[in-house]
């Protein structure tokens, strides 16, 4: 079975619990339920756009959040297809798997969803490499890693996947798990492209399936993408002789802390708003309510219309579930008369 090698380290237990306390005010701050949906739609998109352009992509984060909203946009097939693959990877991450553990299947299902419509050969979207690969500068020749022969990736995949369904890996913290998963993912590189935009993926999926990042407020890729020589250089410090990974870890855990805390100022900053105008300092939200906040989060405004060709119901009721949603502040109105429409405030 698969092995990890590591230790921990000052910097390591330090940044886990900073990471502990941050994420603990996250979650029980009491801030209204509509933020949970805007911090939830900003992760996908900073994580698709950052993901993507660590290894290539051209888009903007303009573009990717236009493309979240189902917007045309100017790029190249390539670009745009690949951003629209991980939006949709992330956004069905909660179905990527049947239940906690992760399969080998899983795992090229998710490849397979990542690289659709974006690899030279159709053929090998979802497959073990068949031919082998090294990672280097194509212009100046110079090799940054062999991995291992196209012979071994299938064991070393099934053994990795066995680790991470065992109890060893159950008994880490989290972040240490998706860390090694990571690691050890990008190590074996097991498949001819997306291997780096893949492993991001299972990191992810990892702390989403541990509850430690259940409702995706996270996004760990921009630490990545703000400096991608950095990012590079902890993956090529591990020596392949010992595989000793606690230099990786320690830059891994230290992109979740930057993470956690970057959410954490924005909590902040809401719910001392919300708390200025507001006694109780939340506002609960109805399954409709909800629905409605997610389609302006979605498309930017809202219209009577619109309310009701959701729900199927009368102006009349339109008009009350409107209201109970602008008399406490949670949208406001703009235009005028037939021309109405409704932002989140």
């Amino acid at each position: 079975m698969f092995n990890p090698n590591f230790r921990y380290t000052n910097k390591i237990v330090g940044g886990l619990t900073q990471i502990a306390a941050a994420r603990e005010l996250v979650l029980n701050s009491p801030f209204i339920l509509k933020w949970e949906v805007s911090l939830r739609r900003e992760a996908i998109i900073r994580s698709a756009h950052s993901s993507t352009a660590i290894e290539g992509n051209r888009l903007s984060l303009e573009q990717v959040s236009d493309l979240a909203q189902g917007r045309e946009i100017m790029a190249t097939r390539k670009d745009r297809q690949e951003v629209l693959n991980y939006l949709k990877v992330l956004q069905s991450i909660n179905k990527l798997t049947d239940g906690k553990k992760i399969t080998e299947k899983d795992i090229l299902k998710t490849h397979k969803i990542v690289t659709r419509d974006t690899l030279k050969n159709p053929s090998d979207c979802g497959m073990y490499r068949n031919r082998y690969v090294i990672i280097g500068n194509r212009l100046t020749g110079e090799v940054f890693f062999r991995p291992p022969s196209n012979d071994d990736v299938p064991k070393l995949m099934k053994a990795l996947i066995m680790w991470l369904n065992s109890a060893e890996a159950q008994a880490f913290d989290p972040i240490i798990e998706a860390g090694i998963a990571h690691y050890e993912f990008v190590r074996i590189h097991p498949f001819i492209d997306g291997n780096g935009r893949t492993a991001r993926v299972l990191a992810t999926l990892i702390l989403y399936l541990r509850g430690f990042d259940a409702k995706q407020f996270f996004c760990l890729d921009d630490y990545y993408d703000s400096d991608r020589p950095a990012y590079y250089r902890a993956l090529q410090s591990v020596n392949q002789n010992t595989l000793d990974i606690t230099k990786w870890l320690e830059y891994f855990v230290e992109g979740v802390k930057v993470s956690i805390a970057a959410v954490k100022e924005s909590v902040v900053r809401l719910s001392s708003e919300r708390l200025r105008k507001a006694e109780k300092g939340q506002i609960a939200l109805t399954e409709r309510q909800m629905k409605i906040v997610e389609f302006i989060n979605k498309n930017g405004r809202i219209t009577n219309r619109d309310v009701r060709d959701m729900f199927k119901i009368s102006d009349e009721a339109v008009r009350k579930e409107i209201a109970k949603l602008t008399k406490p502040g949670v949208l406001k109105a703009k235009g005028k008369g037939r021309g109405v429409y409704y932002v989140l405030e």
